[in-house]
């Protein structure tokens, strides 16, 4: 039929330009976070490429679900200013009739949505679990680029080293400045290797010295050593079991009774149906006036998903807490976002359907 193939087109046209636009922003913002992450020490510079693309993918089902809503209440919207979807409904075409394109339209991308939550999102978020633990275990000097100095996570310690390649991992000119309380204390060294002891980092310095004072006093003290070890960082090393959920694979969630399992299982599942939901939402909202041209309905779109996607976290939170199981957050929140739908839906059909009499009287 001419409506199925005229508003698939458009709907289509303008799923893929908001799905672009939005891609480009998050993948903007996420180069930004990364690189900082980058230029503070706690990703590796040669891995900012793979967690680029895998904070995308991550964000990529909520992408889709936000570019399909705003795809259809875009479309619909425009057919309703331009008076096209008037003619449609005078000739005698029921609003419901707009959900057999939607769905054609919107199933692959449930499909999508679907595959990238339940699969894509716990290996891309694993895979950035293990290169930030990768670079954060590494047992030589490699992490640390020559002339950058780098504090431990407490700020009590600052580094600087001098790498040479030609040492293995090895590095030389070796500078701490670390504080205790009152008292700071500055280590040189001529050489030094990070090594790691059940879980901890220590940076092991040879050929060195160490300088012991305190501000507003004259008295220092200074150590002359061949071997000394220095606590660098504590790190407790995660196993595979210790994963947090959102790094957890789909059938292990599903076989878990831990409630923060329970709890992510909750939101992917609603991630999929909030992407039904939020299609159907999509149909009701969009009917404006055409004599009352304004972008209420859009803001309006926006105000909804937002809300909707901030319930879905809060469901997620429920779960999570043991106020409520799987099933019951889930109808709790997306049996009456169901409802809401149709029931715009219907809303707008029986009010075209009170008004035929009228025009016909009037005519």
């Amino acid at each position: 039929m001419l409506l199925d193939i005229t508003f698939r087109k458009d709907l289509s046209r303008s799923f893929g330009v908001t799905l672009v636009v939005l891609v480009t922003i998050v993948v903007t913002i996420m180069l930004i976070k990364t690189l900082g992450q980058a230029a503070g020490g706690r990703v590796a510079a040669a891995d900012v490429l793979l967690l680029l693309g895998f904070a995308t993918l991550a964000q990529l089902p909520l992408i889709l679900t936000l570019s399909l809503f705003m795809a259809v209440v875009a479309t619909l919207s425009r057919m309703y200013r331009d008076s096209e979807m008037a003619v449609w409904l005078a000739c005698g075409v029921p609003v419901r009739r707009w959900l057999s394109p939607i769905a054609q339209v919107g199933l692959p991308v449930v499909l999508v949505v679907a595959t990238l939550v339940m699969l894509a999102w716990p290996w891309g978020n694993a895979q950035s679990q293990q290169l930030r633990e990768r670079y954060e275990k590494r047992s030589d000097l490699s992490r640390v680029a020559p002339g950058q100095f780098q504090a431990s996570r407490d700020g009590s310690k600052v580094f600087f080293i001098e790498r040479d390649s030609n040492l293995g991992g090895m590095g030389r000119n070796v500078f701490i400045l670390s504080q205790q309380g009152p008292s700071e204390a500055v280590t040189t060294a001529a050489g030094g290797q990070i090594v790691w002891d059940e879980g901890d980092r220590y940076l092991v310095l040879e050929q060195g010295q160490r300088t012991d004072s305190t501000p507003g006093s004259a008295v220092s003290t200074l150590a002359r050593f061949e071997r000394y070890r220095v606590l660098a960082d504590r790190q407790v090393a995660r196993s595979l079991d210790e994963l947090p959920p959102k790094a957890t694979d789909t059938w292990t969630l599903w076989q878990s009774e831990l409630p923060r399992h329970r709890g992510e299982l909750t939101w992917r599942l609603g991630m999929v149906l909030g992407t039904v939901n939020l299609a159907l939402l999509g149909l009701g909202l969009a009917a404006t006036n055409p004599r009352r041209p304004n972008s209420w309905g859009l803001l309006v779109a926006l105000l909804t998903f937002v809300v909707y996607y901030n319930l879905i976290n809060l469901s997620q939170s429920w779960v999570g807490r043991g106020r409520l199981d799987v099933s019951s957050a889930l109808l709790v929140l997306h049996g009456p976002a169901f409802l809401l739908g149709l029931t715009l839906m219907a809303w707008r059909d029986e009010a075209i359907r009170l008004m035929r009499p009228w025009r016909r009287a009037t005519t």
